[in-house]
């Protein structure tokens, strides 16, 4: 990858993370689609898990550090190879929305099940207590993907246009 395209991407996950710290309605993020981003951009497996990750983690020492971390942290990691089975397919708009579809669907449901399995008083450990613990984020999801579209045509939108307007920056 050329360095300058390299940089580029990398600036771009991480002021997408970093955008997390300015007030927003909860869950509408660039975060997923800043996993997702990396994977399908970053040649280097390694970089595209440890960019989005440690900006994420630098952002969690702001926000503050929280106990489901390493399930969200595994969910953003998830989404990174979600990024990776769109490597060649970037350009494609249905593909970019099913990337941002399955990985905030996966968020979804990998989190409020961790919430339902540690929960001690919010949700009683029944299939009754599990539906109603999904049913309760909804609100969640709906912003989580929004977000996730929203932002995955912004970055993918924006490499694009950066790609045309810089050509040192194209593959």
């Amino acid at each position: 990858m050329k360095q300058p395209r390299l940089w580029f991407i990398a600036s771009v996950i991480v002021l997408a993370v970093v955008v997390r710290l300015i007030p927003h309605p909860f869950n509408f993020t660039p975060v997923g689609a800043a996993a997702l981003f990396a994977g399908a951009t970053l040649q280097r497996k390694w970089l595209a898990f440890l960019v989005p990750l440690t900006a994420m983690l630098v952002s969690d020492a702001v926000i503050g550090f929280h106990s489901g971390m390493p399930v969200v942290y595994g969910c953003f990691a998830a989404a990174v190879c979600i990024g990776f089975v769109l490597r060649g397919r970037t350009r494609s708009p249905f593909a970019l929305l099913g990337g941002a579809v399955a990985s905030a669907t996966l968020f979804f449901l990998v989190t409020n099940f961790w919430v339902w399995m540690t929960s001690t008083t919010l949700y009683p450990h029944t299939f009754s207590g599990l539906v109603t613990c999904f049913v309760a984020a909804i609100p969640f999801y709906e912003n989580q993907l929004a977000g996730d579209v929203v932002y995955t045509a912004v970055l993918f939108g924006g490499l694009a246009f950066a790609e045309r307007r810089f050509p040192a920056l194209a593959v």
